[in-house]
């Protein structure tokens, strides 16, 4: 089954908002069956909705359309529809009724512009709203499925899941996708792409590679099409398996779990503890870390040392390092995360010290430069890793570096 997807707004397509409906959208699709072969996003022009919705491919089973149903005059998105399917508007008195109630919740009175809302296509099946005052509206036509939903994010996600996903699970079940994650780090997509030619040209006809980089971390997810859902699963996990055995010292988890999950449960498998002390990534990995709910179990806390008077008197970095190799260096690296493993008596600590940019770097030490370094017990390793030029995403790739040098630190020891 085939499906497209069409956002109406300015404000998506001048930036002003980020269109996470549609991620979300295909995501939930996807998850029961359908194929997402295209995404539009159009102005608050009827023309534009109107050429966007004559566009709709011939073999495309379904259409969601999400935006311009809210109470102001930018909200044209009904009168086109009626356009698009010849019929008209027409007062329905239980989505009237709906928003009066939700009004009278939220302490406001029902205005006139509120009432229009109550206005839809008399063609179209009503799907209730029970968290806004805009209906969602479920159109028919040419062997096609039209839905029509509020762009709010929480509106649109309640009427997905209430409505319109119980209905389709129960009118298409002629195809399954099933999807795959396997998360890598430690090289970059076109050298992972040669290592897996072999693997990639020997997949069954129904498995789809796909190679889904960010900020170092390259998630390989693996998509399996048919109408056997048990089949699928056998296949997709003997080509996982395949995966695992190729490329071992790249795979850190499997199915969306991110690096700062893996460390939190080896963590808390050997009930052990971690801190952090941060130049370059100010706070970002402790911030990585105590993002996952439970993290007070084995985070103890972090020195953000951007200044060399901080790294010598909180860490312990001594005056003559920092003045023979310079603060972004081996031996600092090294000695910031001593330091922090016995100011904050932890069992593993992880240290950077680098250059973000976009200035700040020299021949010897270009911008994107950095040393991350992991002392337990076991002893103290460090690595350097020369990256970009631009500020935040090195942030970004400093601060996976240093976790997946943590990780493999933890599993070794």
């Amino acid at each position: 089954m085939k499906a497209e997807i069409i956002t109406i707004g300015d404000e998506l397509l001048i930036g002003q908002t980020i269109d996470t409906n549609s991620a979300w959208i295909g995501s939930e699709l996807s998850n029961i069956g359908f194929d997402i072969c295209r995404k539009t996003s159009v102005h608050d022009r009827s023309e534009d909705i109107l050429s966007a919705l004559k566009g709709i491919g011939r073999d495309t089973d379904l259409v969601i359309i999400t935006g311009g149903l809210g109470p102001t005059s930018d909200d044209i998105t009904k009168p086109v529809l009626c356009e698009f399917f010849n019929t008209r508007l027409k007062m329905n008195e239980t989505v009237l009724e709906n928003i009066r109630i939700l009004m009278q919740r939220r302490g406001f009175d029902l205005n006139e512009n509120n009432r229009l809302q109550a206005l839809v296509p008399e063609s179209c099946t009503i799907l209730p709203n029970a968290v806004g005052t805009a209906p969602g509206m479920w159109f028919e036509k040419d062997g096609k499925i039209y839905m029509s939903l509020p762009g709010v994010p929480a509106e649109m996600k309640y009427l997905m899941t209430e409505h319109a996903i119980p209905e389709l699970k129960r009118r298409y079940k002629s195809q399954v996708i099933i999807h795959k994650n396997i998360m890598t780090y430690g090289t970059y997509e076109a050298k992972l792409a040669e290592i897996l030619t072999g693997f990639e040209s020997a997949l069954p006809d129904c498995i789809k590679l796909a190679y889904l980089p960010s900020f170092g971390v390259i998630k390989l997810r693996l998509t399996a099409t048919g109408k056997d859902p048990s089949f699928l699963h056998a296949v997709l996990e003997e080509q996982t398996s395949k995966l695992r055995s190729i490329i071992p010292g790249f795979i850190f988890s499997e199915d969306e779990e991110s690096l700062e999950m893996v460390i939190g449960r080896l963590l808390r498998e050997r009930k052990s503890t971690v801190c952090t002390a941060e130049s370059c990534t100010g706070g970002r990995i402790a911030g990585m870390i105590t993002g996952i709910a439970g993290s007070s179990d084995y985070f103890t806390g972090s020195v953000i040392a951007y200044s060399n008077e901080v790294k010598k008197r909180l860490l312990g970095v001594k005056a003559s390092t920092i003045s023979e190799y310079g603060a972004v260096s081996e031996q600092c690296a090294r000695e910031m995360a001593e330091g922090a493993r016995k100011l904050l008596s932890t069992d593993f600590s992880v240290a950077t010290t680098g250059i973000a940019g976009p200035s700040g770097g020299s021949h010897e030490k270009p911008v994107g430069t950095v040393w991350v370094a992991v002392a337990s017990d076991s002893g103290t390793s460090a690595e350097k890793y020369i990256f970009g030029t631009d500020r935040l995403i090195n942030i970004e790739r400093f601060a996976r570096a240093a976790l997946n040098l943590l990780r493999k630190q933890i599993l070794s020891y």
